[in-house]
């Protein structure tokens, strides 16, 4: 939370300040005092020779490439090696208002810790059965509103620790126990030396545990980085082409299609008159298809999935194959008592846009989320009618995004979906309330798009729709980005959230008044083609392009990674539920 923003436990007789600078620099210290110790006294004791200073100071490696020093991790992420390609980069980001200061930041946000020494067995790899955690200070009991800091041993295949960082971990603090189910997320830090450290706030009374993932092992990781380096065609799509034929015949072409990228192996489609090249004028967006061998290029129509290349070797499918699995660590069940109060947690800060996302961002108790963020409140039927009614309500996304507008569907019985006589895939879907005078409108983020045929006339980029909206007090804009932009570089996704950044903030120019809304990246992915390491990166850079623009964002992130339900890309109802419980307390703030 922003400094000043008060979680209120007062109803346990505990009051703090969530985000007080000093404390929360010290609990931090403290951890990792007590980490950096327990790290040290296992150096010491091992038999292992290898520089102290690698120790001491590897912390403070972390904005360079440990293979080469000179490299930093913009350059490892971004791909801006040459320096045609960074005066291309500087050119369109300051096109944006976008300071080469601030795009060095973003560089920085992306980094992600490499192996230090070549890999040359699985066995070298990071194993989610040796590796371990442990609770510091572990206490009998805890009070609520009290922090765990908790330690990660990473250890590979062979039982030795790991010296270096990058694995990916997460990590939840939970109760299982009927009738109370409760779970919160912790933020894993990296302090790459093959030790992690985790932070959970206790928010609830009762019992808890923690449990943590090996989502990726940091080798695992460099197979992701490789195949979206080298083979972000590994997903490609179908163009279908119609037009007339010889003697009043009617010829279907179907080609290979993809995004317009001269690198990261979507130039394998070819150049020149290999291809018809569609760019769009507005959003300078481009999309490529093969050549139809007898129609011209304006005759392409539809557009849908094509399918999968998949061209990962024997050694990467090892290293991908230990995944999403549990590690071991302390199973003690941690007492959390209440402080001499009545029961409850109370978050007092009215929700308004440009709130900070602090970890956590909220827990689940039985199933109901309380937020950290703001102060949400559960809906009705009655009362989401209320809150949207003479409302119009544009979303643009994924399927993730659609589900917000099935739920509104079911949830509001006044309001009918009309029928557009389109691919409900991909949409325009359109909704409508005359009752309480609400529309409420979906449609598919534009290319890329895994979908079923569509046609390509309804794929309209999020830019341009935003653009074409006159927006005021009564309109509210929703959209998402990510599963679909799993495979491509960094950068292309990068440019196409600045994109829509500049057609937000021209938006809330003409009228400030409007409420905007980012849905952040769901977790549930977990191979080659969208893993949650490939959602995490585009998630840092859609929260860093929209950091300063005055708009809501709702972390989906943190509330899909921590539930007890399985992980599922389309999260199952209990947490559509409570995701729209903060979007309407987002549209009608108390």
């Amino acid at each position: 939370m922003k400094s000043g923003n008060t979680m209120n436990l007062k109803t346990y007789g505990l009051y703090i300040q969530r985000d007080r600078p000093f404390l929360k620099m010290l609990f931090t210290g403290l951890c990792l005092g007590i980490t950096g110790f327990l790290v040290l006294w296992n150096y010491v004791g091992s038999k292992e020779e290898k520089p102290l200073t690698s120790f001491l100071f590897q912390p403070f490696a972390k904005l360079y490439n440990s293979r080469n020093p000179s490299t930093s991790p913009a350059d490892v992420q971004l791909d801006i090696n040459s320096e045609d390609s960074e005066s291309n980069s500087s050119s369109f980001y300051s096109e944006f208002g976008i300071s080469l200061e601030s795009y060095s930041s973003l560089q920085q946000t992306l980094y992600w810790a490499e192996p230090d020494t070549l890999i040359t067995n699985v066995s070298m790899s990071t194993s989610p059965d040796h590796s371990t955690f442990i609770i510091q200070n572990l206490k009998d009991s805890y009070q609520i509103g009290e922090e765990l800091c908790v330690t990660i041993h990473a250890r590979d295949f062979n039982n030795k620790s790991k010296r270096y960082g990058g694995d990916f971990f997460q990590a939840k603090l939970f109760s299982s126990k009927s009738p109370q189910q409760a779970s919160v997320f912790g933020e894993v830090v990296d302090l790459l030396n093959g030790s992690y450290s985790v932070r959970f706030l206790l928010p609830w009374v009762g019992e808890a545990q923690v449990a943590v993932r090996l989502i990726h092992s940091s080798e695992a990781v460099q197979v992701l980085k490789h195949h979206r380096d080298t083979d972000s065609d590994r997903v490609f799509y179908n163009g279908y082409f119609e037009g007339p034929g010889p003697n009043g015949t009617r010829l279907t072409e179907i080609v290979n299609c993809n995004v317009k990228w001269d690198k990261n192996g979507l130039e394998r489609m070819g150049t020149g008159d290999c291809c018809c090249d569609y760019k769009d004028s507005r959003s300078g967006e481009e999309w490529r298809c093969q050549r139809p061998k007898s129609l011209p290029c304006s005759a392409r129509l539809y557009h849908s999935m094509g399918g999968y290349n998949r061209r990962v070797t024997g050694k990467q499918a090892m290293l991908m194959k230990q995944t999403n699995k549990g590690i071991n660590g302390q199973r003690t069940k941690i007492k959390i008592l209440p402080s001499n109060g009545t029961v409850g947690i109370d978050v007092t800060q009215k929700c308004h846009p440009g709130l900070h996302t602090p970890v956590p961002a909220g827990f689940y108790l039985n199933d109901v989320w309380t937020s950290f963020v703001c102060s949400t409140r559960h809906f009705t039927t009655q009362t989401t009618t209320q809150c949207l009614k003479d409302k119009h309500i544009f979303m643009m996304g994924d399927s993730t995004l659609r589900q917000w507008f099935e739920f509104l569907l079911k949830t509001v019985p006044t309001l009918k979906r009309m029928n557009l006589h389109v691919e409900y895939q991909t949409g325009p879907l359109l909704a409508v309330d005359v009752e309480n005078n609400i529309d409420l409108h979906w449609r598919a983020h534009g290319l890329p798009l895994r979908c079923r045929k569509t046609k390509v006339s309804n794929l309209h980029y999020v830019s341009n729709e935003i653009d074409d909206l006159t927006g005021g007090p009564h309109t509210v804009i929703v959209f998402n980005l990510g599963p679909h932009f799993t495979t491509y570089p960094l950068d292309f996704f990068t440019h196409r959230v600045l994109r829509v950044r500049k057609a937000v903030l021209d938006l809330l120019q003409r009228a400030p008044d409007t409420t905007v809304i980012i849905k952040t990246v769901n977790t549930g992915y977990k191979d080659v083609f969208g893993s949650d390491w490939y959602s995490l990166q585009l998630d840092r850079i859609l929260r860093w392009t929209f950091q300063d623009v005055g708009v809501y964002i709702l972390d989906v992130w943190q509330m899909t990674a921590c539930h007890y339900n399985k992980e599922n890309i389309h999260p199952g109802p209990v947490i559509i539920k409570n995701e729209m419980d903060i979007f309407l307390s987002f549209v009608c703030p108390k």
